[in-house]
């Protein structure tokens, strides 16, 4: 299982629009970051978490020629805006639609947003989406890979993580109940969300998210939606527990 880190950043990307701090103004590529979304290659099949908006570009950038399913975290614009660009693997499929795996709630937002894409007379050339409910209790598989949803929260709102075997990645997300605790037991690479060094009202904390990491005894860690407010990469990562980096964008793992 191969991972790869799509987009390390915010909902704003960093750098930020109009932003002249040191770390938008930085020309360290680990300091330039798209919108949060990773990949995992499992048996030559991709698999996305999240399409942003930032997803035509990121999928150029990894010279993705296929993606086998699109798992959904949650309904903000910076996780499914992105979604009309699955055009081109529809193309590629030969008009087969793109699985796409989320919860209910998500599920409304896809089709509100994208309502040409559900009509009954359709437009030549647009999307074609296979939605399939994610229930937040229950696992599901993919070709018999086994993957596990995370409930989490991001501050009063139900987020979904995703474990597939001994990988767990969790984003946009402030709490894990201890259920979901319990069901990261024995994950060794794990990849979170932690926004800046200061309290925020819907993320992890760089402390909260290593007091996470720590307690489930990963092997390895990797640091994800890291806001501008963080610093520059090589300077906060310096201070990072020897198991625990910052991700940054286009990082390929081999777990």
């Amino acid at each position: 299982m191969k991972l790869t880190i799509l987009g390390s950043g915010t909902s704003q990307g960093v750098p930020v629009i109009a932003c002249g701090c040191e770390v938008c103004r930085s020309t360290d590529l680990h300091d330039k970051r798209l919108r949060s979304s990773a990949m995992l290659e499992i048996d030559g099949k991709n698999i996305v978490i999240d399409a942003g908006s930032d997803f035509r570009c990121q999928m150029l950038r990894a010279n993705v020629q296929d993606i086998r399913a699109i798992l959904l975290t949650h309904n903000h614009k910076d996780h499914i805006s992105g979604l009309d660009d699955i055009r081109a693997f529809n193309w590629h499929k030969n008009g087969e639609a793109v699985e796409i795996y989320s919860d209910i709630n998500t599920q409304k937002s896809i089709r509100r947003e994208f309502p040409y894409a559900f009509e009954e007379e359709k437009y030549p050339g647009v999307p074609e989406f296979d939605l399939r409910t994610v229930e937040p209790e229950k696992t599901f598989t993919i070709d018999e890979i086994e993957i596990i949803p995370i409930p989490v929260m991001h501050h009063k709102m139900p987020v979904l993580g995703f474990r597939v075997a001994n990988f767990a990645y969790i984003t946009d997300a402030n709490f894990i109940p201890d259920s979901s605790m319990e069901k990261l037991e024995g994950v060794e690479y794990m990849v979170i969300n932690a926004l800046r060094k200061e309290e925020h009202i819907s993320h992890f904390t760089l402390s909260q998210a290593l007091e996470i990491l720590d307690k489930l005894k990963v092997k390895k860690g990797w640091l994800t939606h890291i806001g501008h407010q963080m610093g520059l990469t090589q300077e906060f990562s310096k201070g990072l527990p020897l198991n625990i980096s910052a991700a940054y964008d286009t990082m390929q793992i081999e777990l």
